[in-house]
């Protein structure tokens, strides 16, 4: 009976011990979400990309990106050609980042994402007649709707006042129409703040 009473005592003291230890301890960053924007493709593609994260928990978030063309993609001398990089005009994309390390949601991250775009690709199409024997060929502009998967790696660093920036490349591939790009790219450079 007295070794089993020294045991509680001993495990009591170690309870208070921790416990004390735990209230010493820095407040932690209860800061959960997180609005940015890529200056990147207002600037050099002329379209507004804004974005929602919210943190999950120490290592994980989940996010939502609108882009949207603010430019004629027909008339687009005055920007850098888009074409095969960004032929969507409007997209919405979820994505889940997952982060390496001890520092709630900023460091090293991948993330897989999942896109629904549309807007216009060109595509070669070549016209045969029913014997088989060529037509004629030409470069075609077909308007697309699609779903694309992909994963990306990249950095979030955040400063002590809660300003972040987010710098990320992303690829994957479109999966339903074959009007659409087969590959997507996704650069990404954003700057936010975490409130």
């Amino acid at each position: 009976m007295k070794q089993i009473s020294t045991f509680v005592i001993i495990l009591f003291s170690f309870q208070i011990s921790f416990a004390q230890n735990q209230t010493d301890l820095p407040k932690r960053d209860i800061k959960k979400n997180e609005i940015s924007i890529n200056p990147l493709n207002l600037i050099a593609f002329g379209a507004l990309d804004i974005g929602y994260e919210r943190v999950l928990n120490n290592n994980s978030t989940l996010g939502f990106d609108l882009f949207y063309s603010l430019v004629d993609r027909d008339n687009d001398e005055d920007f850098i050609s888009t074409d095969d990089i960004f032929d969507k005009e409007i997209a919405f994309t979820t994505s889940f980042k997952y982060f390496f390390g001890n520092r709630i949601a900023r460091g090293f991250y991948v993330e897989g994402f999942g896109m629904l775009s549309s807007g216009e690709h060109e595509e070669y199409i070549e016209v045969f007649d029913s014997q088989g024997n060529f037509i004629s060929a030409s470069d075609v502009e077909q308007d697309y709707t699609d779903f694309a998967i992909g994963f990306a790696v990249g950095g979030k660093f955040v400063t002590k006042n809660g300003f972040f920036i987010d710098i990320g490349f992303g690829i994957g591939r479109n999966l339903f129409s074959n009007k659409s790009p087969d590959i997507i790219v996704r650069p990404n450079l954003y700057l936010g703040y975490r409130f």
